[in-house]
């Protein structure tokens, strides 16, 4: 599985971007689908995850209510919006996926295969 991301770039505090991923290599299998984020000098974290089939979500607490994931009408494809950045946003943005089995998790260790990131830079 190869993932493509795209969508990062630099916005103003309180500004919006969203970010895509579109995974290939294989068309048929239900993937857990989702976001992780390192800022500088921080550990990676867990921003949100999505199953392809279903709308079933979770989210970080630090992006809860601002942020959301979605699935896109091109199989194995996901969305993030990303609503009213923070610095505290400042990242680099890195797509993850596995193959789905009983649940997809909020943890990097559960997930294979990762996207090259997309930079995101908020300014005040």
């Amino acid at each position: 599985v190869q993932l493509m991301e795209s969508g990062g770039g630099s916005v103003q505090a309180g500004g919006s971007l969203i970010l895509s991923c579109a995974a290939s290599g294989d068309s048929y299998s239900t993937l857990c689908m989702g976001w992780f984020r390192q800022g500088p000098g921080k550990e990676r974290e867990g921003v949100a995850v999505i199953n392809t089939c279903e709308d079933a979500t979770l989210y970080g607490d630090s992006v809860k209510g601002r942020f959301a994931i979605s699935r896109g009408n091109v199989r194995n494809t996901v969305y993030l919006q990303m609503n009213s950045l923070k610095a505290e946003d400042i990242a680099m943005y890195y797509c993850a996926a596995d193959f789905y089995e009983s649940g997809c998790q909020l943890n990097s260790a559960g997930f294979d295969f990762w996207g090259q990131g997309t930079q995101v830079t908020v300014s005040s």
